[in-house]
């Protein structure tokens, strides 16, 4: 997929839709109560994800962290099925057991884990699994920027480069671990980090599926043809925060939430007994730095992947194919509120 089709982007919108409509459902279902905890969801990596398993095939494996949803919506995982294993049904498709963070499907080979970093290791085994039987299959893992600080990860990228194993290791990047700043932790920097392994890096822009779709073949093709692993580095804004009612979005999103909060922290510089002055400073100071982060990289939160995909096709086309995945969509989330309502 170097040179995308126009069918071939009409296949690859169809499959952003059908991730941000899923997605989406997912919110509902959060909002109405039938998802326990958090929710993270995988809005605005819709064309990493995309770009990445369109290159994909029966042979090939994939390691997810726990904004999983996306990419078995991709890989053709049952709708209904998700979102039914989510809300915790007994005929979802881990039977209710996993939730959102660890969905699996032995038939499409693939796994996901909550562990921050776990898909490097298990992308590895799928990597040697496939090396072993000798069909050209190829593994991917997908991780956050954040997880380049584990251990484990570390760990498997070297494994990968010094066995030449056939795994792709695609980074979203979307410059936040939970709410610190990704560049505050990262030592030497998240690029030269990962690419000091000695194995290629391509870095590309995560909200155009075509430059990711083109990034993935090439990376796809060495791991086919035993040359090795490829890490790609997306950028990759997400714009719920790190889980669905994130705080550091809602206070910076409205003036009424950043008074309501500003003003008890402006208050407890002055409550006795307590910290020093200058510690309490400091941490208004911190907290001031991250709200004014996210104020910062708000314009990039409205640079939508759907949108730049639509713009390069016709928009019969765009509207047509959102259509149809919205009522498949649509269609999975009414047999899962039917019954939920019947379980009630």
């Amino acid at each position: 997929m170097s040179s995308t089709s126009t069918e071939q982007l009409k296949a690859l919108y169809l499959q952003m839709c059908r991730i941000r409509w899923t997605e989406q459902a997912l919110a509902l279902l959060w909002r109405r109560g039938l998802v326990s905890g958090e929710m993270h969801l995988g809005i605005g990596e819709e064309a990493v994800v995309a770009g990445v398993v369109g290159n994909l095939d029966d042979r090939d494996a994939m390691a997810l962290d726990y904004r999983s949803t996306p990419a078995l919506v991709a890989r053709g995982v049952d709708l209904t099925s998700i979102l039914l294993e989510v809300v915790g049904s007994p005929s979802g498709l881990c039977g209710g057991r996993g939730g959102h963070m660890h969905l699996m499907s032995r038939e499409h080979l693939v796994a996901a884990s909550g562990v921050v970093g776990a898909p490097g290791p298990l992308a590895c085994g799928f990597g040697l699994a496939a090396r072993t039987k000798g069909e050209g299959g190829v593994a991917v893992a997908f991780f956050g920027d954040g997880a380049v600080n584990e251990g484990m990860l570390m760990e498997a990228l070297n494994l990968a480069a010094a066995w030449r194993l056939p795994v792709v290791f695609v980074c979203k990047d979307n410059r936040w671990a939970v709410t610190t700043r990704s560049s505050e932790l990262t030592g030497g920097g998240l690029r030269r980090r990962l690419g000091a392994f000695g194995m290629p890096l391509d870095r590309v822009d995560g909200r155009d599926v075509e430059s990711v779709a083109a990034a993935a073949a090439h990376a796809v093709a060495r791991g086919r043809a035993g040359r090795g692993p490829t890490v790609i580095l997306a950028s990759c804004p997400r714009p719920e925060g790190h889980f669905l009612g994130d705080p550091l979005v809602r206070l910076t999103s409205t003036v009424g939430e950043l008074a309501a909060e500003v003003r008890p922290l402006v208050a407890g510089l002055v409550v006795r007994p307590g910290a020093p002055l200058a510690q309490r400073l400091s941490a208004v100071k911190g907290i001031g730095g991250r709200a004014a982060a996210v104020v910062i990289h708000a314009p990039a939160r409205t640079s939508d992947p759907l949108r730049r995909a639509a713009r390069r096709l016709p928009e019969v086309t765009s509207h047509e194919l959102t259509v149809v995945a919205r009522r498949e969509v649509e269609t999975a989330l009414g047999r899962v509120l039917r019954e939920a309502v019947s379980r009630a």
